[in-house]
């Protein structure tokens, strides 16, 4: 059954590939129905990869192979929440050594250009702590990483 609402993901042919790379990557995740343009579109041809059904983390997702003119930004990301640091290390290194790119505060990108927030649930504990200076010092240690470390992020908010 079709879900009422799913996340629609524009790629430039590469919709299978993509899809593919997260079933391996992301439990609850896999490749569903691939449907193939029925003629010739704008970017295709007749029998090329035109959607694929897909779910990451649980999540329904559409790839739509629409061609090369809108590419993804980091208004949209997915973010993950991860349980411990060798779960966050898979993850994190999963999408940038495939081709991605690292950036701040635990977002990366994949090589299909796509954001993801990579974040420990120790992390996000740690920033709602009750006492302001401890989030503080959690929140300033964060600041300043790429990948997240919770070792780093808990030695923070103890101070």
């Amino acid at each position: 059954m079709t879900s009422k609402n799913t996340i629609c993901l524009w790629y430039d042919g590469t919709a299978l590939d993509a899809a593919t790379f997260y079933a391996k990557t992301f439990p609850d995740s896999a490749v569903g129905t691939v449907y193939r343009a029925p003629g010739d579109y704008p970017s295709g041809k007749q029998g090329d990869v035109l959607t694929v059904e897909f779910t990451v983390l649980g999540i329904p997702c559409l790839g739509l192979n629409g061609g090369p003119e809108f590419k993804h930004s980091e208004a949209f990301s997915f973010q993950v929440a991860t349980d411990d640091q060798a779960e966050t290390d898979r993850l994190w290194n999963a999408i940038v050594g495939n081709g991605g790119q690292e950036s701040a505060c635990g977002w990366c990108k994949d090589k299909w250009g796509l954001s993801w927030q990579i974040t420990p649930r120790a992390l996000m504990a740690a920033i709602a702590d009750p006492d302001p200076a401890a989030a503080k010092r959690a929140f300033d240690a964060m600041m300043e990483m790429g990948k997240i470390d919770i070792a780093t992020i808990e030695a923070a908010r103890r101070g």
